[in-house]
């Protein structure tokens, strides 16, 4: 069985176990960078069709910075 991976961990947490609303993503869009909700993220991201991953450089919840890309 595959492990999760860091972001994986903190989407499953925040859409099951938490208020999704709570956090935002920050991802790289061309040449800049956007921050959105999470339930936004994953609705223009059509679940990871049409923004990858791997273009996620910070993900918050509140002021707390729980994953970001070095």
């Amino acid at each position: 069985m595959a492990r999760k991976t860091k972001t994986e961990e903190i989407f499953s947490k925040a859409k099951f176990a938490d208020d999704p609303n709570l956090y935002s993503v920050t991802f790289r869009d061309f040449d800049t960078l956007r921050t959105v909700s999470l339930p936004k993220f994953l609705d223009e991201s059509e679940n990871f069709q049409t923004i990858p991953a791997s273009r996620i450089t910070m993900i918050k919840k509140g002021d707390n910075v729980l994953f970001t890309k070095s």
